[in-house]
């Protein structure tokens, strides 16, 4: 049972019971209080009267009741508003997701807390995640999260290379859009202290975005299918790479990290349907000293994904 559909029903859940409360048996409540305060009043005129302490505070105490709910109440019903809000906010605008490996890098690292944009490409039905209202599209460049095809239990982030009817061509880790080579400069060297390698790090354009990636200089050129593949027609394996052609509604998607990420590529991911995009990265929380908007240039913008 994934975690949205746990939320859905503890909100369905709670929501129930307080509507029962705040319709039924609150003014229940209230209408046995007044009954016995209306009575105890008749019993105890002379002593209100009077002032008496502790016949004041009975009086006091019963009006109490008639608004205070039972404490089974309180810990279900009472928590609606606040299960309600996380329930909308999650579901339909933002989600924080933390990066579990190193496939993004140099983007995210290992271990950041970003924050998804979740109505940008429409909302969708939670749990069902159907579409009920087109926002847009994703576009190339985007760094997305999405459901891992074989377990939709899993969330994967990777940056979005090929829209639908593109030619993608990975030949020798040199990439090809539609026939056109991506611009690509390089920068330097990388040292990634987790596999204490040296990386080459290069800066890539698509479109309108710039962002660095990784490539391992001692990794073979070559990548292989997996007989579980997603799309087991759409790509032909070729000497040093690949050559896709993009299915309708499904994205290709790549990994920063090059030569470290498991990705459309030669993985059970395939391309992505569109239905399976939970929403586009927004901006780091955590750590703290990278707080910030996931940009497309700079070291400080450092992403992860699972391999």
């Amino acid at each position: 049972m994934t975690f949205s559909l746990i939320l859905f029903l503890l909100t369905v859940f709670t929501g129930v019971l307080w509507v029962l409360d705040v319709f039924i048996w609150a003014p229940k409540r209230r209408a046995a209080a007044q009954d016995e305060l209306t009575a105890f009043d008749r019993d105890n005129a002379d002593s209100l009267r009077r002032g008496e302490q502790t016949v004041v505070a009975t009086r006091n105490a019963i009006v109490q009741a008639s608004t205070d709910r039972p404490k089974w109440l309180e810990y279900t019903a009472g928590f609606f508003p606040v299960i309600f809000f996380i329930f909308i906010l999650r579901s339909f605008l933002f989600e924080p997701f933390r990066i579990p490996s190193g496939s993004m890098m140099p983007t995210l690292e290992t271990g950041d807390m970003i924050l998804v944009n979740k109505y940008q490409y429409g909302l969708r039905l939670p749990v069902l995640n159907t579409k009920i209202l087109p926002i847009g599209e994703p576009e190339r460049g985007d760094v997305v999260v999405f459901r891992y095809p074989p377990n939709e239990n899993i969330d994967y982030i990777k940056r979005v290379i090929g829209l639908p009817g593109d030619k993608i061509e990975y030949i020798n880790k040199k990439l090809s859009i539609n026939g056109k080579p991506v611009p690509i400069g390089e920068i330097g060297e990388y040292y990634d202290e987790a596999k204490m390698q040296s990386l080459e790090e290069f800066l890539e354009k698509l479109d309108k975005t710039e962002h660095h990636l990784l490539i391992n200089p001692r990794a073979p050129s070559s990548v292989y299918p997996l007989s579980t593949h997603t799309d087991p027609k759409a790509c032909d394996y070729v000497p040093g790479g690949l050559v896709c052609m993009v299915p309708k509604d499904k994205y290709f998607v790549m990994g920063d990290n090059r030569n470290g990420s498991r990705d459309s590529r030669s993985t059970t991911i395939g391309t992505v349907k569109e239905e399976y995009i939970v929403g586009r990265t927004l901006f780091r929380f955590f750590p703290f000293d990278r707080f910030g908007k996931i940009g497309d240039t700079g070291r400080l913008n450092i992403v992860s994904a699972e391999e």
